[in-house]
């Protein structure tokens, strides 16, 4: 079937539901919506059978739906209705939320139900669920939906709105925090319903800023709303009855001003937080307490399990450095294997755009990026002393899925989505990728990959030999997995016969071509890039940052007819 994705943006559904119908047979394109200009000439120049909305902001125009089938993937069960439903499940506390397929007609929301499906609500941000079990159970409905209407004999039902109904958006006068009497479970909510869009609204140290995440903490307490302490970038503010850590801030724009953009909460508050104490965090710390740090390490039996998790997944030049060192003492560790990853959501994404973007001097701050997250990559790929795997709950992009392939094995979620390019940021890339993409999926793979830069799902992945392992589970069971599944590789009867060859072949490819070679001929390129002002990259990342249209972005991405075509040049 031909099938058309129109969405406000390509985000992470609309990704995955892309790469999946690709996977299955279907011929599919994608298109950004910016009006109902665009839609039309969407629809009239691709003439699908059916049109799939995964994330669309805006109204289908009835010109369009009734005259194609049109399919809008709500995040909320069958009757909910309303912009804001996944973040008011979260601000509620709902246990169990869902997805529902639905037909668009002249209402928002009140179309005939094609599918829908259930799923459960953790403790995370909305935008982590929005990825882990919403985008799971997107997917599922979508697939049924597809069957249904493929059959030709199903016949949508008609929405029952008393459940749940029309919901208002959700803003800022009803996220508000109130610190002097809301407990910490209460401000969590509200901070992890506005992660990462739009944030919630606040005035503290003399400035307005959007918060944006939240970590429960059991131990310090102040004066409500107080900011007590600091630590990996992250500020601790007091609430009623404990305190909470909150990673990254977004300056509330001035009229007239820049759209602003998510920094490090410590950056974006520079001087403000003078004499307010920087924590450190243990990186073998007990579990006991309810706290916050952005890498940790533990061990079971042989394996050593080296924890990360950055938001967005954006490593900046600190990120990567802090997580070098770690990865360096837990090689000092008696252990045969090291599992580096985060527990859930994204892997890595790469370099730190709005760190960059922030600097003074944005070149230079690119170019000690790039080097520090190679620094990082160089350590994984050295490491001859034991197996490392690289356990992806998440998405994986640019950079950060590079650093996932320097592992001898990669292992990811089932709902994972890599994109193994760089060329929508205007980068040719480095972190060793000309050495470890083609070593896992061969020369023409590598360029048809880098060249194309779609996304690839995690089946997709496994069958090109980007990834080893397909773990099938939800986003909440992939580190029991993982633990269960190291346990097994360190005691397997190959293991250390694995890593006396894995120590040969590298010191026969390092004969052949060092990896300073790689590395040389990557940072040139990229350090042209870098340097030349009118380089598409410094437009492309100052309007990924400020969430602005790019005009170097590719106007489409291209269906599968486009794509062979493209291939054959």
């Amino acid at each position: 079937m031909h099938i058309l994705l129109v969405a406000s943006a390509f985000n992470s559904l609309t990704q995955r539901i892309f790469a999946e119908l690709r996977d299955r047979g279907h011929t599919v394109a994608a298109e950004p919506v910016r009006g109902d200009a665009s839609l039309r000439e969407a629809v009239r120049r691709h003439a699908p059978e059916l049109v799939i909305a995964p994330m669309l902001k805006t109204a289908i125009p009835e010109d369009v739906w009734s005259a194609h089938t049109c399919l809008i993937v709500h995040p909320g069960p069958p009757g909910d209705r309303g912009p804001s439903s996944l973040d008011w499940a979260l601000q509620e506390g709902a246990g169990w939320w869902g997805v529902t397929v639905l037909q668009a007609v002249a209402e928002m929301d009140a179309g005939p139900v094609w599918a829908s499906a259930p799923f459960p609500v953790p403790a995370s941000g909305k935008s982590d669920v929005y990825r882990g079990e919403a985008s799971d159970a997107a997917l599922e409905a979508v697939l049924q939906a597809v069957e249904r209407f493929a059959s030709g004999t199903y016949t949508p039902r008609p929405q029952d709105a008393t459940e749940h109904g029309l919901r208002p958006y959700l803003h800022q006068d009803l996220r508000r925090i109130d610190w002097s009497s809301e407990p910490t479970e209460i401000v969590l909510r509200k901070l992890r319903a506005a992660d990462s869009h739009p944030g919630v609204l606040d005035s503290f140290l003399g400035g307005e800023w959007y918060l944006h995440g939240g970590h429960p903490e059991d131990r310090l307490v102040g004066r409500p709303g107080q900011v007590l302490a600091t630590r990996c970038g992250a500020i601790c503010r007091a609430t009623a009855d404990g305190a909470v850590w909150i990673p990254q801030l977004r300056a509330k724009r001035r009229p007239g001003g820049e759209k602003t953009f998510k920094l490090p909460a410590v950056q974006a508050l520079g001087d403000r937080l003078r004499d307010v104490p920087e924590l450190t965090a243990e990186l073998w710390a007990p579990s006991r307490h309810r706290t916050w740090a952005d890498i940790s390490y533990d061990e079971h039996a042989s394996v050593g399990f080296l924890r990360f998790s950055f938001p967005s997944g954006a490593m900046s030049t600190d990120h990567c450095r802090r997580l070098l060192a770690a990865y360096r003492r837990a090689c000092s560790r008696p252990t045969d294997v090291v599992v580096l990853g985060a527990t859930r959501d994204f892997f890595s994404n790469g370099i730190h755009l709005g760190v960059i973007e922030a600097a003074a001097d944005p070149a230079q701050e690119s170019w000690a990026h790039i080097q520090a997250m190679d620094d990082l990559v160089e350590a994984v790929l050295t490491t001859t002393d034991r197996l490392v795997v690289s356990a992806l709950g998440g998405n994986a992009a640019a950079g950060g899925a590079m650093l996932a392939l320097a592992a001898d094995e990669v292992w990811c979620r089932a709902g994972t989505v890599l994109n193994p390019h760089y060329r929508l940021m205007g980068l040719y890339g480095s972190e060793y990728w000309t050495y470890t993409l083609p070593r896992r999926v061969g020369a023409r793979e590598a360029e048809r990959l880098t060249r194309e830069a779609l996304p690839v799902s995690a089946a997709s992945a496994l069958r090109t030999g980007l990834v080893d392992r397909v773990v099938a589970c939800g986003p909440e069971e992939f580190s029991g997995e993982v633990t269960r599944l190291a346990a097994g590789l360190a005691t397997s009867a190959r293991l250390h016969a694995r890593i006396t060859e894995k120590k040969a072949v590298r010191e026969r490819e390092e004969a052949a071509k060092p990896l300073r070679a790689y590395r040389a001929e990557e940072l040139e390129r990229m350090r042209r890039t870098f340097f030349d002002a009118a380089a598409p990259y410094h437009a492309l990342r100052s309007a990924f940052v400020r969430k602005e249209q790019a005009t170097r972005t590719p106007e489409y991405l291209p269906d599968e007819a486009e794509q062979r075509s493209v291939s054959e040049l």
